[in-house]
């Protein structure tokens, strides 16, 4: 890509300021506002529609190329207590991922400086223990230990320098040596050392590049956990260094400078000083923190419970908070702007690319009855999506595969590395946080997933856009970051909310929100598949950064067993059925199997005749199939990609009607792993730990269209499928998808309250219903 950029923040508000950042290799570039509606080109469908809009952006920009500089570390800001230190010792206990990939620094402070001043404890390439002081005359001296380090293994390090003897020593003792071990001991060399120079700051899993004031640029970056790093202003002693090792108390030690506490201050990037000096530093770049430490006994998984045995950070050398490139142009939004989805479409001569954010109503205001929530959280759990590097789209089982589809997009991940939170960091571990303060190409109007031309989530959300346009339903759009922030006084302004198509990822304070507007009388269309499954975490002070840990769930991986609580609000993460608020509690369904291959049409049920839920199929014959015709997502058929089901096992409301599922999926459909682990006592002849088995002949793979009514004249319908939303344009928007929609909208915005669910006492009671097939 020759033309990518980035915005922050993401959702902004009448009179509020959007920034945005682009790297070009273009020498210049045109900029202008558009309106999204929707984005996608197939023939099939209505057409790609972005309307100009005119703004203070417009016009022409110079290009420049912006790179992403990956890896997370510990900043400590200069002090002259470290910085005039002669003799002295650094510890710490350092968990390496993947030591034999190097440089990696340990503890820095210096050594940027062409003349080689101050010194440094590192991994060298290979795997070795060294540490490095500047010898004052433009080299450095190095003393190294001789055995590899364990990978995976805790190993208490440290480096000492004698001023006066002049040697230069570094210690290398594994938490669990055994008889045949070698890789333990001290190792020595002798020279002249130097110290680093005005102003140099300490670093923690970096060293530095280049500084200038508060602006660090660094490179080799360490991968793995450090905890307990310590500075003395001495050189210690072999059994004083052995008994720290061994569990000695190393605030008690003589001559402690700072002693770096990471189990204190875990939700935010503070770094904290329990030393005698209160050297505070912060993190760089997110690494994870909540994560075990050496001492870590077992006795507790969570981290609040034993925060003494969390004192570790896990730093990686592709952690990114924030690309921080330079701001390109800004937009403050006018007064009179309305609600919508927009993006700045920046463009040179055939390259594009259109940097989307969302505009909500001001503060107390709103400007019509429907609002749809566009999915936020979830878009940033997905930042840049490519499952396909793993061999997820093989062909036998996704017969709809084109992998020809966005591949400049993958060609710019595979160059720049910026993990999501479905991806694996380098050194093999699963990632816990992201940012929107990076590219991310997947909430792009034009980007396809690799399946026929299929858009996805944000893409796939237009549809909606498109169709409210067209049917000339006014909307206001809010997103789940401003939900998160609002609660349910945001939602309480309108009568009807309607999901995005996969609103996957969920903070406490959103579904605590959504469950207060629905018992107050609030109406909500989920109009997706999928939703309110996984738990996420939104950071207090830093809005853009997203968390989530895996856990009970089936992939792509899960968390260690002792490293599942989200440090961003120090509660458990994982699936929210693992914390008693399954889906089906909310919304009446749950995510019950996914398919890539075409979907199926919904078959009507006998509750679709009940008196409370007519209004759904005005206009609609019971031998309709719902959706029985093109989607622009899965090829044909309103049910498919991801589908939910009713349970009442699971929370679905018992006064849920169930009206319509639908049938007739390929095999290429399953049933999800943890479906089948969490029924206890078997179903319709699966009994729980069975595997899933293909789409014909598993009773989870289907999407359920239900309908309950909540207090105070509330109500929720669900259709349960991402594909839902693909039908809804088919023949020009007139079909039985886009007319059940329709039929909900238009109840749901009325000003008459909706009826409670009557009471029956006896099946007996029930008004007739047509028994079909």
């Amino acid at each position: 890509m020759k033309i990518v950029g980035y915005c922050d923040p993401l959702h902004v508000a009448p009179g509020e300021t959007v920034r945005f950042m682009v790297s070009s290799a273009h020498p210049t570039y045109t900029a202008d506002l558009v309106r999204l509606i929707n984005g996608d080109n197939n023939p099939n469908g209505p057409g790609f529609n972005a309307p100009l809009v005119d703004s203070e952006i417009t016009g022409e920009y110079p290009g420049h190329e912006q790179v992403i500089r990956t890896g997370s570390s510990a900043h400590i800001p200069h002090a002259d207590v470290l910085s005039q230190l002669d003799s002295f010792t650094i510890t710490a206990w350092i968990f390496p991922t993947i030591p034999t990939k190097g440089p990696q620094a340990i503890v820095t402070h210096g050594l940027e400086d062409p003349a080689n001043l101050g010194y440094g404890m590192f991994i060298r390439t290979g795997g070795q223990l060294i540490a490095t002081i500047g010898n004052g005359n433009g080299g450095r001296s190095v003393a190294s230990a001789a055995a590899t380090l364990l990978e995976h293994q805790w190993t208490f390090v440290a480096m000492t320098y004698n001023a006066a003897s002049q040697a230069l020593g570094v210690y290398q003792i594994p938490l669990h040596p055994w008889p045949l071990d070698r890789g333990h001991g001290r190792f020595e060399v002798k020279t002249p050392g130097s110290r680093p120079r005005a102003g140099a700051p300490l670093l923690i899993a970096a060293a530095a590049k280049s500084h200038e004031g508060d602006t660090v640029l660094t490179h080799e970056h360490f991968n793995g956990k450090i905890d307990a790093p310590r500075v003395y202003g001495r050189a210690m002693t072999n059994e004083e260094i052995t008994g720290l090792a061994h569990g000695g108390d190393s605030l008690a030690v003589e001559g402690l400078v700072a002693a770096w506490d990471f189990s204190q201050d875990i939700s935010t990037n503070r770094v904290t000083d329990i030393g005698p000096h209160a050297l505070h530093g912060s993190v760089m770049q997110m690494p994870t923190r909540a994560v075990t430490g050496h001492n870590h006994t077992g006795n507790e998984t969570n981290y609040r419970l034993a925060q003494h045995e969390y004192g570790a950070i896990h730093f990686h050398e592709d952690d990114l908070e924030d690309a921080a490139w330079e701001i390109d142009f800004e937009f403050t939004v006018p007064e009179d702007l309305r609600s919508g989805v927009y993006a700045a479409w920046v463009r040179s001569d055939d390259d594009e690319d259109y940097i989307t954010f969302f505009v909500r109503p001001a503060d107390g205001a709103k400007t019509a009855d429907i609002a749809v929530l566009m999915s936020t959280v979830s878009y940033v759990t997905y930042a840049n999506f490519r499952d396909v590097d793993g061999g997820f789209w093989d062909p036998e089982r996704v017969p709809n595969t084109d992998p020809s589809l966005n591949a400049a997009s993958h060609e710019f991940l595979q160059a720049n590395e910026m993990p999501g939170l479905y991806d694996f960091h380098t050194d093999g571990s699963g990632a816990t946080l992201c940012s929107w303060k990076r590219p991310i190409l997947n909430m792009r109007p034009t980007y396809r997933y690799r399946v026929w031309s299929a858009p996805s989530r944000f893409p796939a959300d237009l549809y909606l856009i498109d169709w409210l346009e067209n049917r000339g339903l006014e909307y206001d759009v809010i997103t789940d970051h401003d939900l998160h922030q609002k609660g349910s006084d945001l939602l309480n302004r309108y009568r009807v909310i309607i999901s995005s198509s996969h609103p996957e990822y969920w903070t406490t304070p959103m579904i605590g929100s959504l469950e207060t507007y629905l018992n107050g009388g609030g109406r909500l269309m989920y109009l997706g598949g999928n939703g309110f499954f996984g738990v996420a975490g939104i950071d207090p002070t830093r809005p853009h950064v997203v968390e989530v840990r895996r856990w009970g769930t089936s992939w792509p991986f899960e968390h260690h067993p002792a490293e599942r609580t989200l440090q961003t609000t120090g509660e458990p993460g994982g699936a929210w059925r693992n914390r008693g608020r399954p889906p089906q509690a909310l919304v009446g369904v749950g995510c019950g199997s996914a398919g890539f291959d075409k979907g199926a049409p919904y078959v009507r049920l006998p509750d679709s005749y009940d008196p409370r839920a007519t209004f759904v199929f005005k206009g609609i014959s019971y031998e309709e199939r719902i959706g029985d015709f093109p989607s622009l997502v899965v090829k044909h058929g309103a049910a498919g990609y991801e589908m939910d089901r009713l349970d009442f096992s699971l929370g679905t409301p018992p006064h849920t009607l169930l009206l319509a599922s639908s049938k007739d999926h390929s095999d290429k459909y399953v049933g999800l792993a943890d479906e089948i682990l969490w029924c206890p006592r078997g179903i319709d002849g699966i009994r729980a730990g069975d595997p899933p088995t293909p789409g014909e002949f598993h009773p989870f793979i289907r999407a359920d269209m239900t309908y309950f009514e909540t207090p105070n004249g509330g109500a929720v319908f669900s259709v349960g499928s991402i594909a839902w939303r693909s039908c809804l344009a088919y023949n020009n928007y007139d079909n039985n998808v886009s007319q059940v929609t329709e039929n909900v909208v238009q109840r749901f915005t009325s000003s008459e309250p909706i009826a409670p669910a009557p009471h029956f006492d006896d099946e007996l009671d029930r008004p007739y219903l047509p028994q079909m097939e």
